[in-house]
């Protein structure tokens, strides 16, 4: 912190309420905890933890008394240890529930290096993602030139492939750093049976004991993220599958172009060759039911399985069956994925995605952009383990098989007050933004969820300030706060060109800590700062 960083007025007012002649005892500060910072079941021994947190820092005067003045408390206050969320690492959500049950850190084309057509394949950004927290890894497998081994790569491109075998090591050995909760690999296979062979071969050599798959494809209800921790999961299309694909395209291409013969052999080859290992190795099974739209959403008491949608399809499936795509993922899997044209690796809004219930949003995680921001924190909550309970709203079924419903028009249930109070660590970790003039900033603060929900509100612009002290309040009343992401973005006014970015963070607003807490900001592709942090305030005015 910054030595010419003076106490809000707020902060200043607190402390001599909580304090007795400019000194706060370790029951004062418990009063506090509970009585600003929203910690109901707060007890001594946090108190505790919060002085030793500021003994630890070697401020003056406190390891003997063990009591605050005002710039120890403001310290604490606007230090790492009081942030808005719960600790990395500290689970809070029940992970004893179905595993369709949560939403789910998902990778798309996990093993590209940058862009969709000519960027290389490698496991390096599929160890970032596991080290991010991403908990399902997506891998193309295709035959190598020589058809007897498989590689990774996005066909039908200019990608460079790499060894599957060489990301199943990686994923080995990095699935768990992070978080326990189960890693899932979603195959995409257009592969011979005997490379399938092969691929089974592999998987449990690489992974052995590691491997969950259930003893029958009848399944009635999956096992939860508890019961599956240190696991691996493989979701694929059963063999027969994927050529009932391979007949549809072609059928689109006029009948002229089918040998219908030859399709007949190769399924023939397929039904009978097709390697019962690969087959038995699959967790999660995915695929479309013949028929339309309604036909894939059907729900089959007996059995779980995993549904993938573009996010144009999901679009026009939300216009005309939101309801029933919410029935589906209370049981089924839901994996939503990138638009073929977005060729730079960009991403798409994932709200409508998350609305609806589906697990698997699968992102471009070497991408960029406001979308990935939001990906990024949505899963800072529950520790930041990769799993994120979905809220009853979701779950549940009411009356007459009723479900949540997108669209209806829904009451406001609570109001979030936010209040900016100010920011610092700029020029440590940015350096100058204008070489003529200190910098401008201002903050734009807002909700991502339901439409009724969303919108942002920004500050007034600090002008020559390198800790600009906004003091400002904010309120955003929410009708679905279970689903709501406050964003907070940081800009520096720029009079004769674009506005400097300063920052960025987003967390869901169900796992807020309410009080005045520090606020961590991180950079355009989700990395922390070391020293840019924000001075807030969270609270909660119940409507009900």
């Amino acid at each position: 912190m910054s030595e010419r960083t003076e106490p809000p007025a707020d902060i200043k007012a607190l402390f001599d309420r909580y304090s007795d002649h400019g000194t706060m005892t370790l029951d004062h500060l418990l009063t506090f905890l509970i009585e600003v910072q929203g910690e109901k079941s707060a007890a001594k021994e946090d108190a505790e933890a919060v002085v030793n947190s500021l003994i630890a820092l070697q401020l003056p005067n406190i390891s003997q008394s063990k009591a605050l003045d005002l710039q120890s408390f403001f310290r604490y206050l606007f230090g790492d240890f009081n942030s808005p969320l719960s600790p990395s690492g500290s689970v809070q959500h029940d992970m004893n529930a179905p595993l369709p049950h949560y939403f789910i850190y998902t990778g798309h084309n996990s093993y590209l290096t940058g862009n969709q057509l000519s960027s290389d394949s490698s496991d390096a950004p599929i160890i970032e993602a596991l080290h991010r927290g991403v908990r399902v890894i997506e891998l193309d497998l295709w035959p190598n030139s020589h058809e007897d081994d498989v590689d990774v790569l996005h066909g039908m491109t200019l990608t460079d492939p790499v060894k599957l075998i060489q990301c199943l090591i990686s994923i080995k050995e990095h699935a768990f750093v992070v978080s326990d909760y189960p890693v899932i690999i979603t195959l995409e296979d257009h592969l011979t049976p005997d490379l399938q062979a092969k691929v089974a071969q592999m998987l449990i050599q690489t992974f052995g004991d590691m491997l969950f798959y259930p003893e029958s494809e009848c399944i009635a209800e999956f096992p939860s993220p508890e019961a599956l921790k240190r696991r691996i999961l493989i979701s694929t299309k059963p063999p027969k599958e994927y050529l009932e694909k391979k007949v549809e395209a072609l059928e689109k291409n006029g009948p002229e172009s089918i040998d219908r013969e030859d399709l007949e052999d190769e399924d023939d080859k397929l039904e009978h060759n097709a390697a019962p290992e690969y087959r038995h190795l699959i967790a999660i099974h995915a695929g479309k039911l013949k028929g339309g739209l309604k036909e894939w959403l059907r729900v089959d008491p007996d059995k779980v399985r995993r549904l993938s949608l573009s996010e144009r399809e999901l679009e026009k499936a939300s216009e005309t069956h939101g309801k029933d795509i919410i029935r589906f993922t209370q049981k089924n899997f839901l994996r939503v994925y990138p638009k073929g044209v977005r060729v730079d690796s960009s991403n798409y809004d994932p709200l409508t995605a998350w609305i609806h219930g589906a697990q698997m949003v699968a992102f471009n995680m070497q991408g960029y952009g406001k979308s990935l921001w939001l990906m990024q924190g949505k899963f800072r909550a529950n520790g930041g383990c990769g799993y994120v309970k979905k809220p009853d709203l979701l779950l549940k079924l009411g009356p007459n098989n009723d479900v949540f419903d997108p669209k209806a028009n829904l009451p406001v249930k609570t109001t979030l007050k936010v209040k900016a109070y100010m920011g610092e660590g700029w020029h440590s970790d940015f350096g100058e933004f204008d070489i003529c003039s200190r910098p401008d900033f201002y903050l734009r603060v807002g909700i991502a969820g339901i439409p009724a929900d969303s919108g942002m509100k920004e500050t007034k612009e600090m002008g020559d300030n390198w800790n600009p002290a906004w003091n400002e309040e904010f309120e955003f009343p929410l009708a679905v706060p279970e689903l709501a992401l406050l964003r907070i973005e940081i800009y520096e006014y720029d009079m004769s060109e674009r506005d400097d970015f300063g920052g960025q963070t987003c967390f869901p607003v169900s796992d807020l800590r309410t009080g005045i807490r520090t606020v961590p900001l991180y950079n355009t592709k989700g990395d922390k700062y070391k020293s840019v942090k924000l001075l807030m305030r969270f609270d909660f005015v119940s409507t009900e």
